[in-house]
């Protein structure tokens, strides 16, 4: 592991053990499944980070391809960080609720319409040409897109996972509308991508050639990678949505 990579992954990981050790039994509340479960579910975020960041496919999105940038994409910004929200434990967003001024920002950020304008402004920014092309030349650089994503993919599910702050006015169909929209506005750098005439990236036009792909190609590959691997992300999250609400109503449909 990359010592940038294992320092990065390490923290998030030292992290949380600290908040549990915090919370201490409040931690452990609810059925032992459901705390383990948690758990699981924050370190396969964890998982994901390493794998978009180590080598193969950190080295190779970082000069190579810009497809196994792609990847690095939809690891960071869209499968680890619905995984390490839902993997917090309760009492985490309780203390979140219990501070004013902390929460008071959250309600704002995390408003469903500027959590998806920010994550679209972050999506054409980070794959911009020219931004791509100056920011990949350094590793500080590279780091820097990294966290961008990994701050917008963030914001992006914090409305659909995190509980706090409550938005009792966003049901599970609302929910479910909301992450039909993210799959939409990925739209035009999909085309940007996919359709342009010519290698968009001078970091991956003048990398040493993979034989079997040209930049061309490569480049097509990522915007298919971005749209359809977006796609089932989304679709899987939505389909749980829609299981949990269907739940819910057969629920109240007995009460």
């Amino acid at each position: 592991m990359y010592p940038g990579v294992w320092a990065f992954v390490s923290l998030l990981g030292i992290a949380y053990w600290v908040l549990l050790r915090r919370l201490g039994a409040r931690a452990r509340e609810g059925a032992l499944w459901e705390s383990r479960l948690r758990r699981a579910t924050y370190f396969a975020g964890l998982l994901c980070l390493w794998v978009a960041l180590d080598w193969p496919i950190g080295p190779l999105g970082a000069g190579y391809l810009a497809s196994a940038h792609m990847v690095q994409f939809l690891l960071i910004a869209l499968v680890a960080p619905p995984l390490l929200l839902y993997g917090l434990p309760s009492g985490a967003f309780e203390r979140l609720a219990n501070r004013p001024a902390v929460l008071g920002f959250l309600r704002v950020v995390t408003h469903p319409l500027v959590a998806l304008a920010f994550f679209n402004v972050t999506l054409i920014a980070t794959h911009w040409p020219s931004v791509v092309d100056s920011m990949m030349g350094s590793q500080l650089g590279s780091f820097l897109l990294d966290m961008a994503w990994w701050v917008a993919g963030l914001v992006l599910w914090w409305p659909v996972v995190a509980p706090v702050p409550a938005r009792p006015g966003f049901a599970y169909l609302y929910k479910i509308g909301y992450l039909i929209l993210a799959t939409i506005v990925n739209t035009p750098v999909f085309a940007l991508l996919t359709f342009s005439g010519l290698p968009l990236y001078a970091t991956y036009e003048l990398s040493p050639p993979i034989q079997g792909i040209s930049p061309r190609v490569d480049q097509q590959l990522a915007g298919l990678i971005m749209k359809i691997g977006g796609g089932l992300i989304f679709w899987a999250a939505i389909t749980v949505l829609f299981y949990r609400w269907y739940r819910a109503e057969h629920a109240a449909g007995e009460a």
